[in-house]
């Protein structure tokens, strides 16, 4: 009997254990809980009101990070940046600025160039980096890239350091052959000779400046405000016209076809100035007794038809290397050439702009010692530019020309209009 009584009642502490032991792991389960998680950390009600909803529309990249140094919020563009990578803040001078800023509460800023990752570029990330607190227990992290502003002050600064040396050349130059002319004042024949000098660096200087405002006022001005159809022949007349002196004189044939019936949309000033550069350089860099065609043609594109102008020589031809720095402004493929042929580097960087512009633009084909064609694509103006811009998904009319092969100049036209 006593010892069915000890069972009985170790039994019953038994069974009050239990229940106190579960009860005691209910109440600690409540209180796990309760407590935040750093799940929880990542979660928006952590931010303060507002806050999510003003970091949402910052151009800046965002990073919110908590006093454990967890991302609590982060913006799409700090994620495309590479900031953070699994939850954390992957710079380590930033990290540094927001545990410092967390410490004293200073806003602090600093600008970085940090590497490319993922993409085999060499060049860096410039950035600007700013800290600082929010709440008692947040910090702010804003960073702006500035990749992109540094290379437009890079672009400017070059563009002035070479208008400053093209302009001095021939200023120099003047400035020489003035004193030259003032020595010689008893010698008719030193005076002639330096007063011929003078005028050819006269006029070299006055093409520069002319060619400077040219370049100036297609970047600045929207070509479309005085839009208008403009007929294909009668650009490439007049761009003939402009260079037949310099033709006749090295006796280069000039030939154009397939240009009837044509017309492109866009100012007719930009436009002249942009085929006149282009036939220009071909007569400027082609041997004496050669042959410059130009040939237009209609080309069918998914978003409306284009008129495509080509200009092909018979000339130096242009380098690999040369082909991917043509239009950039003051690049020269033979400076002596271009000294020679009073070239400034401008001419197919403007045509660049104005095709651009225009909604088209302008490639090179070429090969040395067998020439060059500069094509200059441009929407067509009328019916079928009208219809494209109403209508985008409907298909070109059938019976145009393929424009898909772009690795070749355009076939020789039939019986083209010889203009001497």
């Amino acid at each position: 009997m006593d010892v069915n009584a000890a069972v009985a009642a170790a039994a019953a502490i038994a069974g009050v254990l239990t229940g106190v032991i579960a009860m005691l792991a209910f109440r600690w389960s409540e209180r796990d809980l309760k407590r935040p998680t750093r799940t929880s950390l990542h979660t928006d009600p952590v931010l303060p009101p507002g806050v999510d909803t003003v970091l949402s529309v910052l151009r800046s990249s965002a990073v919110v990070l908590d006093e454990a140094d967890a991302v609590v919020k982060a913006s799409s563009a700090a994620y495309a940046l590479g900031l953070v990578r699994g939850g954390r803040l992957s710079v380590e001078p930033m990290l540094q600025m927001a545990r410092d800023t967390r410490r004293d509460g200073e806003i602090r800023q600093v600008e970085l160039d940090l590497p490319r990752r993922g993409t085999g570029r060499g060049d860096a990330l410039a950035v600007s980096a700013r800290v600082a607190p929010l709440g008692s227990r947040l910090v702010l992290l804003l960073v702006e890239d500035l990749t992109e502003a540094r290379r437009i002050e890079a672009v400017r600064r070059d563009f002035v350091a070479n208008v400053s040396h093209e302009l001095k050349t021939p200023v120099g130059a003047l400035s020489l052959l003035s004193e030259a002319v003032m020595d010689a004042s008893d010698d008719p024949e030193a005076v002639e000779r330096f007063a011929g000098r003078m005028q050819i660096e006269a006029t070299r200087l006055t093409n520069l400046v002319q060619e400077l405002i040219d370049l100036s006022r297609v970047q600045n001005d929207d070509p479309l405000e005085d839009a208008e159809p403009v007929r294909v022949d009668e650009l490439v007349a007049e761009a003939i016209d402009r260079c037949r002196h310099a033709a006749g004189t090295k006796q280069i044939t000039m030939a154009a076809g397939g240009t009837a019936d044509l017309h492109v949309w866009g100012n007719r000033g930009q436009l002249a100035a942009a085929l006149g550069n282009l036939v220009e350089n071909a007569v400027n860099y082609s041997p004496a007794r050669t042959r410059v065609g130009i040939a237009a043609r209609r080309t069918s594109a998914p978003g409306g038809d284009s008129i495509e102008v080509a200009v092909t020589d018979q000339g130096i031809g242009i380098s690999e290397k040369d082909k991917e720095r043509v239009f950039e402004r003051f690049y020269r493929v033979d400076p002596a050439r271009s000294r020679a042929t009073g070239g400034t580097g401008l001419g197919l960087a403007i045509v660049k702009h104005v095709a651009a512009s225009h909604g088209g633009e302008v490639t090179v084909w070429s090969s040395e010692g067998q020439g060059s064609t500069f094509t200059l694509r441009l929407p067509e103006a009328g019916a079928a530019r009208d219809r494209a811009q109403q209508h985008p998904d409907l298909d070109d009319e059938a019976g145009h020309p393929d424009s898909s092969d772009e690795s070749s100049p355009f076939e020789p036209l039939p019986a083209p209009e010889v203009l001497p």
